[in-house]
């Protein structure tokens, strides 16, 4: 992981979170399509907690199982990275706590609220399958 700032030349590193990698199944949302209309260029990173989640509900059947396959085969568009914590919402915040992302994206609202609290802008749902940015 780089540790140049979220505002620096470089690409803004955007976390995502299982929600918003199952958002293709359960919400009908285009992820990585709606993040270019927004973004434009960024470097999307998913913390290995959230990978082991996917996996872990991907194991199940329904629908929830399979939103979870579909969004594991998302997460191998992002780059893996290494967070302290064993769980994926403790991950997310932690990255965006201590600037390490300029942005997260999910659709669970109350890791929105928490994330808003570490000062990091959110990209979560607006309407029925738009994104949009949500600042602090």
């Amino acid at each position: 992981m780089s540790d140049e700032s979220p505002g620096s030349d470089e690409r803004p590193v955007v976390a995502l979170d299982a929600s918003a990698l199952m958002a293709p199944v359960e919400a009908n949302v285009r992820l990585f399509e709606e993040l270019d209309r927004l973004l434009g260029s960024y470097d999307p990173v998913v913390p290995s907690a959230v990978v082991d989640e996917l996996d872990e509900l991907g194991s199940g059947a329904g629908q929830a199982a399979t939103a979870a396959s579909v969004g594991a085969d998302l997460a191998d568009r992002a780059r893996t990275v290494e967070v302290d914590g064993a769980y994926g919402d403790d991950a997310l915040v932690d990255l965006a706590r201590t600037g390490r992302v300029a942005y997260v994206v999910t659709l669970d609202r109350p890791l929105v609220e928490r994330v808003l609290d570490a000062d990091t802008p959110v990209i979560c749902l607006r309407g029925r399958n738009t994104l949009t940015v949500t600042d602090p």
